[in-house]
C-alpha cells in the first residue's frame, strides 16, 4: 500500500508553491493509473516522468491555493509518487475526479486546469482519466435531455417553477436543498391556483408523474419525486376517483408509479379498488414497462 502525503506536507493548507518545492527535489515521478492501494500492482498502466518533464508536470498540477477545506471520500486515482534523487519516496498524491489533488496539505485542492492535466496524461499513454471524462460527458448530456423531456411535459403555468425545480445541485448541497424546499412550496401554490378543481388537478399531476415511467433505466430524479409528493398530498379517494373513468395512458403511467411507491403502499397498502385496478392492470399488460410488469408480478396493484 502507498500512503498519501509526506511527513512535511500533511500540515497546513495546500499551495502550488509547496507542491513545486517537492517537485524541485524530485529525481523521478511515477504516475500509476490506480488508487494508492493498487499502485504496486504489476498490471496497472504507469509512466515515469524525469528531467524537464517534471517541470511540465508541475505546471499541470498547479492548484488553487488554500484548498477546498474538505476531503473527497473516494480513494482517488491516478496515484502520483514523487521520488528524490536517491530513490526515496518523498510524496504521494492522488487525483480526484480529474479536477482535484490530495496530498499537498491538510485538505484537497482544486486543479487550476484539470482538463489540461487529463490531456497531458493521455498524450503519455495514461488515457483512463480522459475515457472517464468522455463517459461522464455522455451521461451528463443524457441527463440534460431527460430533464428537458420532463420540463417539456410540465403543465402550462408551472414551467418556470419546474425549471427551478429541475436545476441540478451545485457544490453547496445544503443551500440547494433549502432552495428545493422553497420551489416545491411554490409549485404546490401554483398547481392549486392553476387547477383549483381537485379531480382536474390530480389528472394533470398524474400525467406529469407518468413521464419518468418511460425513461430508459427507470428510477426517479429529485424533480420526479417532487411531483409524486404533490400527488401524495392529495386526498387518496379523489386520486382513485380521478382514475375511475377514461384515464389517459400517461395518467395510467403516473398511477403505476404512484401506486408502486413505498409512500403509497406504506399508507394505503397494495390493494386497489375496481375499476381502477382493472384499468391499471390492463394498461400494464398491454403497454407497461418492465418495472411496471415486475411490480404487477409481485403483487402490486392487487
Amino acid at each position: 500500500m502507498i500512503y498519501e502525503g509526506t511527513t512535511d506536507m500533511t500540515e497546513g493548507a495546500p499551495t502550488t508553491a509547496r507542491l513545486r518545492d517537492v517537485l524541485n527535489r524530485a529525481g523521478r515521478v511515477v504516475i500509476v493509473e490506480a488508487s494508492p492501494d493498487e499502485a504496486n500492482s504489476a498490471d496497472v498502466a504507469q509512466i515515469v516522468v524525469t528531467g524537464a518533464e517534471i517541470a511540465d508536470l508541475a505546471r499541470m498540477l498547479a492548484i488553487v491555493d488554500g484548498g477546498t477545506g474538505d476531503r473527497c471520500l473516494c480513494d482517488g486515482w491516478p496515484t502520483i509518487m514523487v521520488h528524490d534523487a536517491t530513490g526515496e519516496l518523498i510524496a504521494c498524491w492522488t487525483l480526484h475526479h480529474q479536477s482535484g489533488l490530495r496530498g499537498t496539505g491538510d485538505c484537497d485542492a482544486d486543479l487550476r486546469d484539470g482538463p489540461a492535466l487529463t490531456e497531458w496524461l493521455a498524450e503519455r499513454g495514461l488515457t483512463g482519466s480522459r475515457e472517464v471524462q468522455a463517459e461522464l460527458a455522455v451521461q451528463e448530456a443524457e441527463e440534460d435531455r431527460r430533464r428537458m423531456r420532463w420540463l417539456q411535459g410540465a403543465p402550462a403555468g408551472l414551467r418556470d417553477a419546474a425549471k427551478d425545480l429541475a436545476h441540478p445541485p451545485g457544490d453547496d448541497l445544503e443551500a440547494w436543498a433549502g432552495q428545493l424546499r422553497d420551489v416545491q412550496a411554490r409549485l404546490a401554490t401554483l398547481i392549486h391556483h392553476c387547477h383549483p378543481d381537485a379531480i382536474e388537478r390530480i389528472r394533470v399531476l398524474l400525467a406529469w408523474a407518468g413521464i419518468p415511467a418511460r425513461e430508459p433505466g427507470g428510477g426517479l430524479k429529485w424533480y420526479d419525486m417532487a411531483v409524486q409528493q404533490q400527488l401524495l398530498a392529495e386526498d387518496p379517494d379523489l386520486i382513485l376517483a380521478a382514475l375511475a373513468t377514461s384515464p389517459s395512458p400517461a395518467q395510467l403511467d403516473g398511477a403505476a408509479q404512484l401506486f408502486g411507491s413505498l409512500d403509497w403502499t406504506g399508507a394505503h397498502g397494495r390493494r386497489l379498488p375496481e375499476p381502477v385496478r382493472s384499468l391499471l392492470v390492463g394498461h400494464i399488460q398491454a403497454a407497461g414497462t418492465d418495472p411496471m410488469r415486475f411490480r404487477l408480478r409481485h403483487g402490486y396493484y392487487a
